[in-house]
């Protein structure tokens, strides 16, 4: 009877101390690193501030035409009316200000998410090693609440935007990893071969050939990085953020209806914008590369006159008459 207890009933003294290693490490960073962190919180929140400025500074029919222009040169006039219509009812409801600030926070994030998540996923894609390493990383940080990660982002970055641009990042880059992983992976082994073949360096492989290639992949990754950050604005919003999610997060503590509804009518229409944005780049057709194509004309011209060199030195039978 005892020993099946012993079994089925965890000792009160078993416990791993995982997570009094992760506050000392966050004390650690926090006394160790202080000038690094802080030299990152002003480098971010300086980003933000000049992407805030252009956004908010020109009135908002300015930044109107700009939306339509970029929507119409993505997919045509239709996404162009459509942005258009949805930015007025942005102006409608009273959240242009607000929308500005959370697609501020979006842009910033979303880029230094990019910059970041290309690289990685280049590195993954020529090595397996570090795929492997990497993999069980962005498994983490995709599966750990989000809310963790503003715990010592706050510590170490202190109240405000900075905060939740860091979560923002750490949340939304792991797709772009993993399409840009995939999309180098998946180009043309072939072409890949006739890139070395004509003599092309690594280098010149991966900007002329494995990434203009692998672009609707990366694209792809890159949308996903961007929905991502914008789902982000209301946990950001807890830590100052401001912006729609602020907005959200007041009418929450007030049981606003209206204003959670319009707060996030206006970041529904962010996102339809984004998303419909970057799947129509995305969709774009893929070009060979410029070397490849002219190799491949002088290969084709050069077979062409081998054959007419052929057909021309080829003998002439005389006609074979009979006689009666």
């Amino acid at each position: 009877m005892i020993a099946a207890t012993a079994l089925t009933t965890l000792p009160a003294t078993f416990r791993l101390p995982l997570g009094d290693g992760a506050e000392a490490v966050v004390d650690w960073l926090t006394t160790a690193l202080d000038g690094f962190f802080a030299v990152i919180r002003t480098i971010f929140q300086g980003m933000y501030e000049g992407v805030y400025w252009a956004l908010e500074t020109p009135p908002f029919w300015a930044i109107l035409i700009v939306v339509a222009a970029v929507a119409f040169f993505a997919k045509g006039w239709k996404l162009a009316l459509g942005s258009l219509i949805g930015f007025l009812i942005i102006v409608g409801v009273d959240q242009w200000e607000n929308a500005m600030t959370t697609l501020a926070l979006v842009l910033v994030a979303s880029l230094l998410a990019i910059l970041f998540s290309i690289p990685l996923g280049i590195w993954a894609a020529k090595s397996d090693a570090a795929s492997n390493a990497i993999k069980p990383v962005l498994d983490f940080m995709q599966t750990m609440p989000a809310f963790v990660y503003l715990i010592p982002a706050l510590i170490l970055f202190r109240v405000g935007v900075v905060p939740g641009i860091v979560a923002t990042i750490i949340f939304a880059m792991a797709p772009g990893v993993r399409m840009t992983e995939l999309g180098i992976r998946g180009v043309d082994k072939e072409v890949v071969e006739a890139g070395r073949a004509f003599g092309a360096t690594p280098g010149r492989i991966l900007r002329q050939i494995q990434l203009p290639l692998a672009m609707p992949s990366i694209m792809a990754g890159v949308n996903q990085i961007i929905m991502l950050a914008l789902s982000m604005v209301v946990i950001a919003g807890m830590v100052g953020a401001g912006g729609l999610g602020a907005q959200v997060v007041q009418s929450l503590n007030r049981i606003d209806v209206a204003l959670g509804f319009e707060a996030g009518i206006a970041v529904v229409i962010l996102a339809m914008f984004l998303d419909r944005v970057t799947a129509a780049f995305a969709g774009q057709k893929r070009r060979v590369p410029s070397f490849l194509r002219s190799k491949r004309t002088q290969q084709h011209e050069a077979a062409d006159a081998g054959e007419a060199v052929a057909t021309h030195s080829m003998p002439t039978r005389a006609p074979i008459t009979t006689t009666g």
